[in-house]
């Protein structure tokens, strides 16, 4: 099997076993996810969520967060962690998103990385989300699962497990394809040591659970061969 056929086969099963494929932040406005994408770096989307609520009553508009005082920003936003970088980086990019683009968040890739805070993760999600157009959205679950399936082979860096996926994911649907891998990765293939393989939709095609499976089976014909040896020997 190609790549290109895995890809295709694990996002035919995923979206079998995820038929909802969504974005787990709250928002009603473009501006408003870019902010709440940055504060979930390194927090929950839930915790985020909850923050951005009060945020965002306190600020509604691009104009009102972009006239807010910085540490008042700080002070909503630490209980997402790296209040200071994250409150700096909102202000800023919320002062350019109204001098420069009249509130309004730019549907193009590079036009979206000028904004300060906003890297090619974030930008694919607005992108994806928000414009309905081709994205991939490299965030740890991604990176994680392409790597144990076998759609990219050793690779943890962001930006390079983008550019190979882009070369074997059909553009229409990266973006849910990044969704559902989130999904998953929260639910079955999680960060730890042993993942929850036996209920994976994915296990007979996945590479690092081919691989473990194989090195059971080696092991146990091991341990057979090793009994053999020992009852030859009574």
């Amino acid at each position: 099997m190609t790549k290109k056929q895995l890809a295709l086969e694990v996002i035919k099963r995923l979206k079998k076993e995820y038929p909802e494929a969504s974005c787990s932040l709250d928002y009603d406005d473009a501006w408003k996810l870019l902010v709440s994408v940055r504060l979930a770096a390194q927090c929950t989307d839930a915790r985020v969520n909850v923050i951005v609520a009060k945020l965002f009553k306190e600020y509604p508009t691009v104009e009102a967060l972009a006239e807010a005082d910085v540490a008042k920003i700080e002070e909503i936003v630490r209980p997402c962690g790296l209040g200071r970088s994250k409150a700096r980086d909102i202000s800023t990019c919320m002062k350019m998103l109204h001098e420069q683009y009249k509130d309004k968040v730019p549907d193009d890739f590079e036009e979206l990385l000028k904004l300060p805070g906003v890297g090619r993760k974030s930008a694919n999600l607005i992108m994806g989300d928000v414009f309905g157009k081709p994205a991939i959205v490299t965030d740890t679950h991604c990176i994680r699962l392409c790597n144990r399936i076998g759609l990219v082979k050793d690779i943890k860096e962001p930006k390079k497990v983008e550019m190979e996926l882009w070369k074997i994911i059909p553009p229409k649907e990266g973006s849910d394809f990044c969704h559902r891998l989130v999904h998953h990765g929260r639910d079955v293939c999680t960060a730890r040591t042993t993942p929850y393989c036996d209920k994976c939709c994915l296990s007979d095609i996945c590479k690092k659970n081919i691989h473990v499976s194989q090195k059971e089976t080696k092991k146990k014909e091991g341990t057979k061969k090793e009994e053999g040896k020992k009852r030859e020997k009574v």
